[in-house]
């Protein structure tokens, strides 16, 4: 139920709350004083598209806030989980924000949320029926939702969309293996010359480098061997060689080292320093005689390197690319071994959710070929009290294949004038005669109708007298079950109701404002003498007034 809708800066509203009851709350007041301009803002609430050009003149943003009852509403604690939200105490406050300038914001109980989230809630919650060509009675899931409420086939109505939901997601993974297959099928032979040429190179990582300094050692053989064997002689082997001089130096510091024991430390560092170059002139003489001058060898290394050098080239830049590659091309390889396996499996899926597809279908069909006759019927037999007369159909045709909604299409058409057939509404109808067709529906349909609060702007156009009172009494009827939020002109309809708001605008310092009032009493008396007709404070027209109170129920 909505508690309460808290407007500013939107449009000529600068500041305001509007606070409704359970049952019937009725808004009036004067042509122009701003009923149409709350209805948008709620209507923005509910979903509608935000534009900067509502935003009142001189104000950075308009606010649309709602704050809701939503005690009971299962689907809607369940949205709010999926969202990672929740209601606070059983309240839900949504809230829309319109910049005169920039991006457009939304929250759930203070939290940032989409505006799809917002708007998705609110239709949950609200059910606004407004003088509109989009309004929806005219939809087609609107007629579809409100015959399978009246069926009780709503949560069947849902299996069948969820059922297909998932058959569509298994006819889409089949698809997409299918078109795997095609693909790897066609791209299958260069799958295997690339695995066959990748593995016959026998790469591996570094390998490259490796080659590199392998062909540089020798195709400069001679160079190393000779460099380094007269390296080993003036190291070590010639009798001029460092070595030898050094033991020169060892032998006379070795006699200093008698006359002064302390040149033990320089005497250890000359002896490290001997040593190892003795021994670096031997490695050096050990390798140089182990150089391998090998022109095969060479050659084999080169055609190695030309070979790594086109691989590269193909499926490079480096050799961690080109195993990456071995790598991907084996794994589409094996993917072929097993795509039988997984096509086998997902058509036993597919087949699974065909049926259960059908099954659904099967059972919801005779649902709403039953309820269609009785729907039609129960809403025909409302229509002259509601000021219309004809004919009202619930058409239900075969779709050339079944969908998300169902094997048929649900269609309400109405003949308003005799001797013509039915039509659907939207050739049909007016708006006035679509609002009261709507209160017809709801009258039928509220005890199973989940929609907690419902709003009809204007539903009165083009009625009076007795279809007026009819009018009232079939709001009444609704508000009973459900919380029902009328705009209204008739004071037959406005002495019904359980709480009456009046809109009011004036101006103030050259600035147009608007404000809402709760009516008691006598301004109560004085408001239903002035939509009468009458002066509201002659006694006249206020005694007329009190005796649309006193007759109400």
């Amino acid at each position: 139920m909505l508690i309460e809708l808290r407007i500013q800066n939107y449009a000529v509203i600068e500041q305001l709350a509007l606070r409704l009851e359970p049952g019937l709350n009725v808004l009036t007041g004067e042509t122009g004083a701003g009923k149409s301009i709350i209805v948008g803002a709620l209507a923005l609430l509910l979903g509608e598209r935000a534009a900067s050009e509502d935003v009142r003149p001189g104000a950075a943003r308009a606010v649309v806030e709602g704050v809701f009852d939503v005690s009971g509403q299962r689907a809607v604690q369940e949205l709010l989980r999926e969202w990672g939200a929740e209601d606070e105490g059983g309240l839900l406050i949504l809230r829309r924000e319109v910049a005169a300038e920039g991006r457009n914001r939304a929250w759930v109980n203070g939290a940032a949320a989409t505006a799809s989230l917002v708007g998705a809630l609110g239709r949950m919650l609200v059910d606004l029926h407004g003088q509109h060509e989009h309004q929806a009675l005219l939809q087609a899931d609107e007629q579809r939702r409100v015959r399978d409420a009246f069926a009780g086939s709503s949560d069947l109505a849902a299996e069948v969309s969820a059922a297909w939901s998932r058959l569509q997601d298994a006819i889409q993974r089949l698809e997409d293996l299918d078109g795997r297959a095609r693909e790897l099928a066609r791209r299958a032979d260069d799958l295997r010359f690339q695995v066959t040429e990748i593995e016959s190179a026998a790469r591996r990582a570094g390998e490259d480098e490796e080659l590199a300094q392998e062909a540089t050692k020798l195709e400069h053989a001679d160079e190393l061997a000779h460099g380094a064997a007269t390296l080993h002689q003036l190291l070590y082997a010639a009798d001029t060689s460092v070595t030898a001089r050094l033991g020169d130096v060892r032998r006379l510091l070795q006699q200093l080292l008698r006359l002064d024991p302390g040149l033990g430390r320089q005497r250890d560092v000359l002896d490290e320093a001997y040593y190892t170059l003795e021994e670096l002139g031997r490695e050096l003489g050990d390798y140089a005689a182990s150089v391998d001058q090998d022109p095969r060898r060479l050659e084999q290394a080169r055609r190695r390197q030309d070979l790594i050098f086109r691989l590269q080239s193909k499926y490079g830049p480096g050799i961690e690319d080109v195993l990456a590659t071995l790598a991907s091309a084996r794994a589409e390889v094996a993917q072929l071994e097993y795509l039988d396996d997984d096509r086998a499996a997902l058509r036993q899926e597919h087949a699974a959710a065909l049926a259960a597809f059908q099954d659904a279908c099967r059972r919801l069909s005779p649902a709403r070929c039953s309820a269609a006759g009785r729907l039609a019927g129960d809403v025909a037999g409302l229509l002259p009290e509601l000021g219309m007369s004809g004919r009202f159909d619930v058409a239900l045709e075969p779709l050339p294949a079944a969908g998300a909604q169902g094997a048929e299409r649900v269609e309400f058409r109405v003949a308003l004038n005799q001797g013509f057939e039915p039509r659907p509404l939207a050739r049909v109808a007016s708006g006035g005669e679509l609002s009261r067709l709507m209160l017809a529906l709801k009258a039928i349909v509220a005890r199973a109708d989940p929609v907690p609060t419902l709003v009809f702007d204007e539903i009165d156009v083009g009625i009076g007298g007795r279809v007026a009172h009819h009018v009232a009494a079939k709001l009444q009827q609704v508000a009973r079950d459900r919380q029902v939020f009328a705009i209204t002109h008739l004071a037959q309809i406005a002495a019904r109701a359980d709480h009456h708001l009046l809109v009011n605008k004036r101006v103030t310092d050259g600035t147009t404002l608007t404000t809402v009032a709760e009516l008691r009493g006598r301004d109560r008396l004085q408001e239903l003498a002035r939509l009468l007709g009458g002066d509201p404070e002659s006694a006249t027209s206020l005694e007329h007034a009190r005796e649309l109170l006193t007759t109400r129920n």
